[in-house]
């Protein structure tokens, strides 16, 4: 069925500067990390991205390893674009990432020029594009020198074939070293790409956070919902068909009794507030002004829906600030951070 895109999509969203670019970016993301390998039916990916978009979701978040397999997640998307999206190129940001084992032998992975390059050009094939918009170093490598991954980066924007470059799960040093051999090329370098929730504050005991305020970059964070842990899902248990019952990115060691009832408590702060506990986590990061969009996955509408719900109460007060540090803060439910530096 021929898609008509929502002629008011741009009304209720917000749309944030990009660091010091002339970028903007919706304040919540779609990202295909999960839910659009070939796993789930192709249907359901063309309703969660038809949905995002008609609610302001400009921006699409992919990798080249996202499936499963290993680029499907791409393959789909540019399905997508060619028959749902077809004319609306121009309204929207397509980003993709590599860093991670995407084909075998030397080559298929981490931050060689060799391997930034071809990644690409491959993503860009499974796209049908000429061009993404983003392009990240998925994560930093200690066997390659950082100013060859950065002149990878630089070459691709100089080709065409990306138009800004960021970087994904760089630590605080790591991302000032980037920065100033990024500057010195003149390459568009606007943004990064950390986990962050109120269960992963890495970024904040790292400095991260700072350094963006400092060199004056943005962020997109990932997994502002821990995995699924910051929804009404695992309140109870854990259910048939989620990440957690399939190991997916979720361990069960994290949903424990303890964590458990941190996460309730979490959630009756969420409804005094006239939230869902994900509209809460997402607000939550979205109040730090270095952050420049939530990227959120779904796997199916309502989620996107409900997510996009964040937008209408972003302000906290400095008591439930407090109280949600009560059952949240490091050391409460401390699950992982997702830094290159700390794996």
């Amino acid at each position: 069925m021929q898609y008509t895109a929502n002629p008011d999509r741009y009304q209720d969203m917000i749309y944030n500067r990009c660091g010091q670019s002339g970028l903007l970016l919706p304040a919540i993301s779609l990202g295909m990390w999960h839910n659009f390998g070939d796993d789930t039916p192709h249907q359901t990916k063309v309703d969660i991205c038809t949905t995002a978009f008609d609610l302001g979701i400009t921006h699409f978040d992919l990798a080249n390893n996202y499936g499963p397999p290993a680029g499907s997640a791409e393959k789909a998307f540019g399905q997508i674009l060619k028959e749902q999206f077809y004319g609306l190129r121009d309204e929207m940001i397509i980003s993709s990432k590599a860093g991670y084992h995407m084909w075998n032998g030397p080559y298929g992975e981490w931050g060689s020029r060799k391997y930034l390059i071809s990644s690409c050009e491959q993503s860009l094939k499974r796209l049908g594009i000429d061009y993404v918009d983003i392009f990240y170093s998925h994560r930093f490598d200690p066997n390659t020198p950082l100013e060859e991954t950065m002149l990878a980066l630089d070459q691709l924007v100089r080709s065409g074939k990306a138009l800004y470059v960021g970087i994904s799960s760089y630590n605080s040093q790591r991302t000032k070293e980037a920065y100033a051999i990024l500057k010195s090329l003149g390459t568009p370098f606007i943004i990064h790409q950390p986990s962050y929730s109120m269960l992963n504050r890495w970024v904040e005991t790292d400095g991260l956070l700072d350094t963006l305020d400092e060199i004056g970059i943005g962020s997109i964070v990932f997994s502002p919902l821990a995995q699924g842990m910051l929804t009404d899902k695992y309140l109870q248990h854990i259910p048939e068909n989620s990440r957690a019952s399939q190991s997916k990115s979720l361990q069960t060691k994290f949903l424990n009794e303890e964590n458990q009832k941190n996460i309730q408590a979490l959630h009756a702060i969420a409804q005094r507030r006239g939230q869902s506990l994900a509209q809460m986590a997402i607000a939550w990061v979205l109040r730090k002004k270095q952050v420049t969009s939530a990227l959120i996955g779904a796997s199916r509408p309502q989620q996107v829906i409900d997510c996009v719900g964040a937008l209408k109460n972003l302000s906290f007060s400095p008591e439930e600030i407090h109280e949600i540090d009560l059952y949240a803060k490091d050391g409460h439910i401390n699950i992982w951070a997702k830094s290159a530096e700390i794996d």
